[in-house]
């Protein structure tokens, strides 16, 4: 008959023959050449049945002093540009501001500039105070002197090409000779025959703006005075080929007698 204690008695009898068998099997095992001397001394230990805190000599990682660690000791370009995004728009929006302020000045100066009543141009002027009556109206009389006259271009205008035409006006005795852009022709007015009403004689009233003389840019070439050719209105050296002023009218009003 089976006592109740049979079935304890067979699983303890079980466990010490697995823990005999466990003792009597070997625990080392060969250890690869290509390991490292500091892991074979630990797997030395580790087969030998010792631990690393049973070497008086072993310290533990948790008893080393801290250390402070520096990282990101230089900052990648990607890190630079991130910072310089916010700097590059703070800059690009105070520009922006600013510019919109001199927009808004600069058109409400032209403003009051083109309703004011014309002035008459005085008999000498200053170069000098020009761009201080840039876009003033002026008007003034005189004889043009076509034969000087100067086509500027070639120039587009509704997609076809012509000419600037720029010619001296020589005022009344006691007064200078000041240069008037009289506005476009196309090409094939180029010669003053084929444009009679373009040509005016005898004295006339020319009302215009007062101009700034332009800048020139660099893709623009320079001009041969000699051989009759220009391609930017140079105020000073169109003035020293007539005999001019260095004043040029922008005509808006004139040719009338």
């Amino acid at each position: 008959m089976n006592s109740p204690f049979s079935g304890l008695y067979r699983a303890a009898s079980a466990f010490s023959r697995s823990s005999r068998l466990l003792r009597n099997t070997p625990r080392s095992s060969p250890i690869p050449d290509s390991v490292c001397a500091k892991c074979r001394r630990q797997q030395i230990r580790f087969n030998s049945g010792r631990q690393l805190a049973d070497d008086p000599q072993w310290v533990s990682p948790i008893d080393q002093p801290a250390q402070i660690v520096r990282v990101g000791k230089r900052h990648g370009p990607g890190l630079i540009i991130l910072a310089l995004i916010p700097v590059t728009a703070f800059i690009l929006g105070t520009w922006q501001v600013q510019r919109l302020d001199w927009k808004t000045k600069l058109i409400a100066k032209l403003e009051d500039r083109l309703v004011r009543p014309p002035l008459p141009l005085p008999p000498k002027i200053d170069p000098d105070v020009i761009s201080e009556f840039d876009y003033r109206r002026v008007y003034a009389k005189g004889h043009f002197r076509h034969d000087q006259e100067m086509l500027i271009g070639p120039r587009m205008h509704e997609g076809e090409e012509g000419f600037m035409v720029i010619t001296p006006l020589e005022r009344g005795q006691g007064e200078s000779t000041v240069l008037v852009n009289r506005g476009w022709i196309s090409r094939k007015l180029q010669d003053q025959k084929d444009r009679p009403l373009g040509v005016p004689k005898g004295e006339v009233v020319v009302e215009g703006l007062l101009r700034e003389p332009m800048k020139k840019n660099m893709f623009t070439p320079e001009n041969k005075p000699e051989e009759g050719k220009f391609y930017f209105p140079d105020v000073n050296q169109m003035a020293e080929l007539t005999g001019s002023q260095p004043v040029l009218i922008e005509e808006t009003m004139g040719g009338s007698s």
